[in-house]
């Protein structure tokens, strides 16, 4: 009995990482809501906090299942020229990742990341970046309008267009920098990895469907990094392994996955035609029961 509880908690973890790493409101915090009734903190402190990090793994998989085909270089169907322009791509994501690399290795050895895993902080983040992506969308909304008003009335040519990268095969060298460098933020549990990467997007002048896209490709190596230095940091703390880690692990990853492949593809219909203005409200909305629930103690 005690083990089928434990995988349907597993499967649960699994579905609620796989539903919300990929869209911009916080599966840290989503993840720690869900852990106030199942306890897994308090059971497994030091697990938790591997399988926090870990259960990703799953959802980095379906990214990479989705994408092989955009980022498989070696195919032999592809030309020369799609060949170069994959290999392009990597070089982007590689320096995407640099900055954070850099500032996560830094947190972890250092242990400064240890003040900043816990609730208070999560729901801060969640506050903070939900009023960013209100006002942000509000504004390009309004530009929107206004840029397309100029263009009916020939003040702008009439294949002008609002956004100057439309996938990230347009993005230069130069702002897939400074959008890695914005992830930097998402290392403040609560702020959303791709939240951040995508207002990051938006403000240097992607569309949507670029900035999710390019969200994605980073999070390949991010998250296999931050996997591996949890993995080693867990497997030398001296902690027993038992069963029940093993199911959390393994079926968490499997729904984790399955659920990733459905949200992605989901999302990125999503974006061609809407703005995150609802995720906003919605993180403002989790941020206030994050805080209820720490003023009551239950956190």
């Amino acid at each position: 009995m005690e083990v089928f509880i434990v995988i349907l908690q597993a499967l649960l973890y699994g579905v609620v990482e796989g539903i919300t790493e990929w869209l911009p409101i916080s599966s840290t915090g989503h993840l720690i809501i869900l852990d106030s009734a199942f306890k897994l903190n308090e059971t497994y402190p030091e697990f938790w906090d591997f399988f926090l990090v870990v259960i990703q793994l799953g959802a980095i998989l379906a990214v990479i299942v989705r994408f092989f085909k955009e980022l498989n270089p070696i195919n032999p169907k592809l030309n020369k020229e799609e060949r170069n322009t994959i290999w392009k791509t990597w070089l982007k994501i590689l320096i995407g990742v640099i900055p954070v690399a850099f500032i996560a290795l830094i947190l972890e050895f250092t242990g400064a990341s240890d003040y900043l895993d816990n609730t208070l902080v999560v729901a801060i983040a969640l506050l903070i970046y939900g009023i960013i992506f209100i006002v942000l969308e509000t504004f390009i909304k309004k530009d929107q309008k206004n840029f397309f008003i100029a263009r009916e009335v020939g003040l702008l040519p009439s294949g002008a267009t609002y956004f100057k990268y439309d996938s990230t095969k347009d993005l230069t060298y130069k702002i897939a920098f400074f959008i890695g460098c914005a992830q930097i933020l998402s290392l403040i549990p609560g702020t959303s990895r791709s939240g951040v990467t995508i207002v990051a997007a938006l403000l240097l002048g992607c569309s949507r469907t670029c900035g999710a896209e390019y969200s994605f490709y980073l999070s390949i190596p991010v998250m296999l990094g931050a996997s591996f230095l949890k993995f080693i940091s867990f497997m030398t703390s001296g902690v027993t392994w038992d069963l029940n880690m093993t199911l959390y692990l393994v079926f968490g990853l499997l729904s984790a996955f399955i659920t990733s492949l459905i949200i992605i593809n989901t999302l990125m219909k999503f974006v061609k035609k809407h703005t995150f203005i609802g995720f906003g409200y919605y993180r403002i909305l989790l941020a206030v029961v994050l805080f209820i629930l720490f003023g009551v103690g239950v956190l």
